[in-house]
């Protein structure tokens, strides 16, 4: 049985898998999000995979909704932005922190395959105004360093062409999230406004990775 809550927009739904970051898929109704879910089991395997640890994907029936959340417009928008209320409980252990760290980190693995894969230009489509590759990769990048902010972590701009500047950012960041995890489900720093709480923060950082990872992939003409 795999845990998800529901995040409850008025015109869209997001299902997200609590304990596998990145996991999260939207629908226009209950049904369809975890719909959605499932149908992207196979292709988070391949997040799995990369990061070792063991996954079975499971039909929409063993998914078990432990909590529905009210949506906001960001849901609307197309953005998943709430946390559920076991995100506030205490942290996990060395074990569990190490294995949402390294689910994140797989992410990114993941991105850059795809990327690496993909043409310049995609098939057009509704997603982006029609963005290139390179755009949506400078998109994900610039993203994560908003949302390191939310963290207590301060990067100053990166550029997508400093390969090494981009790995040690990221290796940072999940080291970050790791240790935030472990402890008690507090947010970032008291001095940081708007600080998330650390498993919401994997679960957001890996959804917008993957998200357009699987863009990349279905606009790949």
């Amino acid at each position: 049985m795999t845990d998800i809550y529901l995040e409850l927009g008025k015109r869209r739904v997001f299902a997200a898998a609590v304990e596998w970051p990145g996991w999260c898929r939207a629908g226009s109704h209950e049904g369809q999000a975890i719909d959605a879910l499932a149908a992207a089991a196979d292709r988070y395997a391949v997040v799995a995979r990369r990061a070792g640890v063991p996954f079975g994907p499971p039909d929409a029936q063993d998914f078990e909704v432990i909590e529905r959340l009210p949506g906001s417009a960001s849901t609307d928008f197309g953005v998943p932005g709430a946390a559920p209320a076991c995100d506030a409980e205490p942290g996990l252990d060395a074990r569990g922190a190490k294995r949402i760290a390294a689910l994140v980190a797989a992410t990114w693995l993941v991105f850059d395959d795809v990327v690496a894969a993909a043409p310049l230009e995609l098939r057009k489509g509704p997603r982006g105004g029609g963005r290139n590759r390179d755009k949506i990769v400078e998109h994900v990048l610039n993203a994560e360093v908003a949302y390191a902010r939310k963290l207590g972590l301060r990067e100053p701009p990166l550029q997508t062409s400093d390969a090494a500047a981009v790995g040690a950012f990221r290796a940072t960041l999940a080291e970050t999230l790791e240790a935030a995890i472990k402890q008690r489900g507090s947010p970032g720093p008291s001095t940081v406004p708007g600080a998330w709480l650390p498993r919401y923060a994997a679960r957001r950082i890996a959804w917008h990775v993957l998200d357009h990872a699987w863009e990349i992939e279905d606009k790949i003409p």
